[in-house]
């Protein structure tokens, strides 16, 4: 259990917070930002709590109808879960609305990150801002999700993630990026060094292909357009995994294509040790072809899960190993769904659920799916409703349901009272 995190047990969310009683949660349950409208927090494999527990970093979208267009701004919230207080302690033009700014936290409640753009030149970057104090450095590159302990931030290239999927990077104007198909050897997953804020190329989209092992294929590399996506340190922060996108090439750039031409674009999870040694193809294109999302590291370090069609009977949970071993279902018969997790015990997984998916409720909610591993029972502890107005789907709420660093607390978004608001359930009665 990490230093200080004994904070967290200490504070009493009732003296600030209301609970939320709707469909009778199986948990305790805060709404954590009841006076700020708007917000979310950022991703499945990330805590919004600081490390010591007492402060809540969360992102506020300026508007829920509509995309973001390059130059508004956003802001970095911090909510004090001892004394009930909510301020801005940032503004920000580098956010999209599925992750906000990719706020992460690093290794002390004194070390926040998140992204900007310099509308100058166009280029995203990312701040290291102590927010109880307000002293920030700009680093020299942007930041998808930070080791562990803060040292570094890893992101791929945040003005491309769009020509994919909306949602996830920074809004830039498209006529600023050069149209490149192929694997670029000058463009890939990048790290910055928190403390000289020094970014250097780790890995590039070239070397990916040519280094790992086992091989991926790829028909016509030359005729692609290839980016990094998702890209994530493991709990230990020796370990990245690495997201792969690439669709055929036209004449011009294409973007949105999840939108405009799903079935066309191939994926890949790559992963590594920090410093570059054992790469391999942990999920290659042919596995993804059957139906598949959402992976992340299992708390242990050394294996991945995912939501995967692995036998192409409907999606499930699947496991594999960082060099692509031992690929097999975690569960035989749960359907997969959501954004799962594994516990630290690996008895229990977590996840949650998209409205159009099958365990979802007919009126707009969705539950938090707790699956116990040895026993196969299965019960919503929380039932949300996550269905709002805009129908965008790159404004969908999705609940995100994210670990605290003891393994206790689940931090989630949900759309209630008719705006973007950000919850924590206290797990500790269903842990053994």
């Amino acid at each position: 259990m990490p230093q200080d995190s004994y904070l967290l047990k200490m504070l009493d969310l009732d003296l600030h917070f209301p609970r939320y009683t709707a469909f009778d949660p199986l948990v305790p349950v805060w709404c954590v930002t009841p006076r700020t409208p708007r917000c979310l927090h950022r991703f499945f494999d990330t805590s919004p709590l600081s490390p010591s527990g007492r402060y809540l970093a969360v992102f506020q979208l300026p508007f829920e109808d509509r995309p973001p267009q390059p130059k508004e701004t956003g802001r970095v919230c911090l909510v004090d879960l001892q004394t009930g207080e909510e301020k801005t302690v940032a503004e920000t033009m580098g956010w999209e609305p599925q992750l906000g700014a990719n706020i992460n936290w690093g290794g002390s409640d004194h070390e926040l990150f998140f992204n900007d753009v310099d509308p100058t030149t166009w280029k995203p970057f990312a701040w290291k801002l102590d927010p109880l104090t307000g002293a920030r450095q700009q680093l020299e590159g942007p930041v998808y999700h930070a080791s562990p302990d803060g040292r570094w931030l890893v992101s791929a290239n945040l003005t491309t993630l769009r020509k994919t999927q909306p949602g996830y990077g920074v809004a830039i104007p498209r006529d600023h990026l050069p149209f490149r198909p192929g694997p670029l050897e000058d463009d890939g997953f990048y790290l910055t060094d928190t403390r000289s804020s020094i970014t250097r190329l780790l890995i590039s989209i070239a070397d990916l292909l040519a280094r790992a092992n086992p091989k991926l294929d790829m028909e016509s590399p030359e005729r692609q357009e290839i980016q990094g996506f998702h890209c994530k340190f493991n709990p230990q922060g020796d370990r990245l995994m690495l997201s792969l996108r690439w669709f055929p090439a036209k004449d011009q750039a294409q973007w949105d294509l999840f939108a405009k031409n799903y079935p066309a674009v191939r994926f890949a999870w790559f992963t590594m040790k920090v410093d570059g040694s054992e790469l391999h193809c942990a999920v290659g294109p042919e596995q993804w072809l059957k139906g598949g999302h959402h992976a992340t590291w299992f708390p242990d370090g050394q294996r991945l899960s995912m939501n995967l069609n692995l036998h192409e009977d409907g999606m499930r949970f699947a496991q594999v190993r960082a060099d692509g071993s031992d690929l097999s279902l975690i569960h035989e018969h749960a359907l997969g769904t959501g954004h799962p997790t594994v516990h630290p015990s690996e008895k229990y997984l977590i996840t949650d659920a998209y409205n159009f998916e099958s365990v979802a409720f007919s009126d707009g909610t969705v539950p938090l799916r707790w699956l116990n591993l040895e026993t196969g029972l299965e019960r919503a502890i929380v039932r949300i409703p996550t269905q709002q107005p805009c129908e965008d789907i790159v404004m969908r709420v999705d609940p995100h349901p994210a670990w605290d660093r003891t393994w206790r607390y689940l931090t989630f978004n949900a759309f209630v009272e008719g705006t973007r608001r950000v919850f924590i359930a206290d797990m500790q009665c269903l842990l053994d």
